[in-house]
């Protein structure tokens, strides 16, 4: 089903209030912190959101219904989702909006030459750069109808999503047999902690992706990392 043939009616299209109103966004996104922060964005901006943690999830949900816009994480549990930005952007009818996203700004030029329209860098926070990022691109049938007001509101997440995601990071750390899982987890542990503004989380991150990339030991850095995991499970409130 094709999303945009739902909402083509005037009286479907964004306003001032809601510049997003009659759009459906997929967020394909394994982190619930990060996920939670979308989902706040698109209510605030009356859009639908559909999400998917993985590739494979992801793909179907676009066996079902063709969204209006497609936010990709890079760095998914069963691939790069630069996989998918490059399957959507060669796929006719187009998804109108493609956007990747992730905590390693380093991955944009991934994210552009796979054939996606923009790139937000998280933590994705704030109301005016979110519908910026979809509106730029937004074919001229779809934009909002009148002006529209800016405003530098940012939303906040409940604290509990990130607990969800420590709990996601100890069952990746209770599997990790493997390199890729490794490297999934340093990406991810990542793109977490700097949405959250865990310092202490993050640098061990950077850390375990360096030693990973040199070819070092990793026993000591994965054992502390998964201290600072429990830690926070057992905290409950994370900062």
């Amino acid at each position: 089903m094709d999303d945009s043939d739902l909402f083509a009616s005037a009286t479907r299209l964004g306003n001032g209030r809601r510049p997003l109103l009659g759009l459906t966004i997929l967020v394909v996104e394994d982190s619930r912190y990060a996920c939670e922060a979308l989902r706040l964005l698109c209510l605030r901006s009356g859009a639908r959101i559909r999400r998917a943690d993985s590739l494979k999830s992801a793909r179907k949900h676009l066996q079902v219904y063709r969204p209006s816009v497609a936010i990709i994480d890079l760095g998914l549990p069963d691939g790069s989702g630069s996989e998918l930005i490059a399957s959507l952007a060669s796929t006719t009818p187009r998804v109108s909006v493609i956007l990747g996203i992730s905590g390693d700004e380093n991955t944009q030029t991934t994210a552009l030459e796979a054939g996606a329209d923009g790139f937000l860098a998280k933590p994705i926070t704030s109301l005016a750069a979110f519908q910026n990022a979809i509106l730029t691109n937004l074919p001229a049938e779809r934009q909002p109808v009148g002006p529209r007001s800016v405003t530098d509101e940012a939303v906040v997440p409940d604290i509990l999503a990130f607990r969800d995601d420590m709990a996601h990071a100890a069952d990746v750390l209770g599997e990790a047999d493997n390199e890729r899982s490794l490297d999934y987890l340093a990406q991810f542990l990542a793109g977490v902690a700097r949405s959250v503004g865990d310092a202490p989380l993050a640098t061990a991150a950077d850390r375990l992706a360096r030693i990973r990339k040199d070819g070092g030991p990793i026993a000591v850095e994965t054992a502390h990392i998964a201290d600072l995991v429990q830690e926070r499970l057992e905290r409950k409130i994370a900062i």
